[in-house]
């Protein structure tokens, strides 16, 4: 039988090259415009917390960021908690919660489709987290279509 004579990775290894950069560091131009949008089934994968961060990142470059929560999607922005709303059960519990508030305190727009909300989850307005702007299911369509007539960069987030 072979015999792996490797010493065990230590904490503070480097196992890839995490510095190098193949591309150059893109920067919005003044005026430039992103959207991400989430139908997609909260917490149930790593996809909402990753674009969460997109979205940061892209707003850090420059550009004016929203974000369109629908369908399932509007989970993402409801205020949860355990055993009270804002406590975290366990580290992580609330970390796409907290990546909203983030989001918002740096300037980025948040928006939630309020027949989702009701319709889908029985939730009211007073149950997003605050600062997300609720709208009309008809303006979900009309905010996709505005950010395409300005060019905007668009990432859709979707779960099958």
């Amino acid at each position: 039988m072979p015999t792996v004579d490797k010493p065990h990775y230590k904490d503070g290894d480097f196992l890839v090259d995490y510095e190098e950069k193949v591309f150059e560091d893109v920067q919005a131009a003044p005026g430039a415009k992103a959207l991400i949008t989430f139908h997609t089934v909260a917490f149930e994968g790593s996809i909402g917390l990753v674009n969460l961060l997109q979205a940061k990142r892209l707003l850090r470059k420059g550009f004016e960021t929203k974000v369109l929560l629908y369908g399932p999607g509007v989970q993402l922005g409801v205020q949860r908690g355990f055993p009270t709303l804002g406590a975290e059960a366990f580290p992580g519990h609330l970390v796409c919660n907290n990546q909203l508030k983030a989001f918002m305190e740096e300037g980025g727009e948040v928006y939630a489709c309020r027949f989702a909300l009701q319709a889908l989850y029985g939730q009211t307005e007073k149950a997003l987290i605050e600062g997300i702007r609720p709208i009309n299911p008809l303006d979900v369509m009309d905010l996709q279509l505005l950010m395409a007539r300005e060019n905007a960069f668009v990432v859709h987030t979707w779960t099958t």
